[in-house]
């Protein structure tokens, strides 16, 4: 089963070795999931939620746009699977040609996928094995993810 998660914000936790380490924080069936992302990641997950908009269109801004140029849309994104630490995530697109819909899935890091799902306001899904593994209870996160 999947169920349809909210980006709860960029939350920074602490790594092995004592650094920061940046995480998107989702929400879905009562559960958080963070998923270990980079700095620049961070930023363009940051960037897409505020609305803010650079000088110039960053990569994902560049994809949305050229993905609807080209007659498609992105349905919705799946963070469908956990190995070794890494997850896992598949983009669900589709594209009208002479009234006839094909569909397309590419795979994806969670968090490119999360930053193209924030720009189109699509569903972000996470299924429930990825949840048993590493979903949290909120209570687990010293933040306050309200707005």
């Amino acid at each position: 089963m999947k169920h349809r998660a909210v980006v709860r914000g960029i939350g920074v936790g602490v790594g092995e070795d004592g650094s920061n380490v940046p995480a998107v924080v989702l929400e879905a069936r009562d559960e958080f999931l963070p998923i270990v992302i980079t700095s620049d990641q961070a930023q363009a997950i940051q960037l897409g939620l505020s609305g803010e908009q650079f000088e110039r269109p960053l990569t994902h801004d560049l994809l949305v746009e050229m993905v609807t140029e080209f007659g498609g849309a992105i349905d919705s994104i799946r963070i469908d699977d956990l190995s070794n630490g890494t997850f896992f995530a598949k983009v669900d697109a589709e594209r009208y040609h002479d009234g006839e819909a094909r569909t397309f899935v590419f795979d994806a890091r969670p968090s490119d996928a999360i930053a193209l799902a924030i720009r189109v306001d699509c569903p972000i899904l996470v299924s429930d094995e990825v949840l048993d593994a590493a979903g949290q209870s909120p209570e687990a996160f010293d933040a306050d993810f309200d707005e």
